[in-house]
């Protein structure tokens, strides 16, 4: 992305996380993220959303990007199969708008073992 789109881009998620967020950004230890990218059949690459979702929720959900441990990240295309009966309501959003947007979940806790994940 270009320096311009990529700030553009990142200052919308951040507006996006301070309308929905509710509270100053929480005080936990650590913090989990899991990305839906919901897209058309040119989608970007999944690696290259990570990092600036990360920056933009700095300070809004939490106080430094540096906190967040795990990230689960994920690209669907709006072809795909869902069952919206066990999605979120914002996803849930997305797949019948079939406007390409990320789902964004942050979870705050404490570092899991490494052995959960293998």
């Amino acid at each position: 992305m270009q320096a311009t789109k990529l700030q553009r881009w990142k200052e919308y998620v951040r507006q996006e996380a301070a309308r929905v967020w509710i509270g100053p950004p929480s005080d936990a230890p650590a913090f989990r993220l899991t990305l839906v990218y919901l897209c058309n059949t040119y989608p970007v690459d999944i690696d290259n959303i990570i990092k600036p979702i990360q920056d933009s929720l700095e300070t809004i959900v939490y106080p430094a990007d540096g906190l967040v441990t795990d990230v689960d990240s994920h690209r669907r295309l709006f072809t795909d199969s869902f069952n919206l009966a066990t999605l979120p309501p914002l996803l849930i959003q997305g797949i019948v708008l079939q406007a390409e947007c990320v789902y964004v979940k942050v979870q705050a806790g404490s570092v899991n073992p490494i052995s959960l994940y293998l």
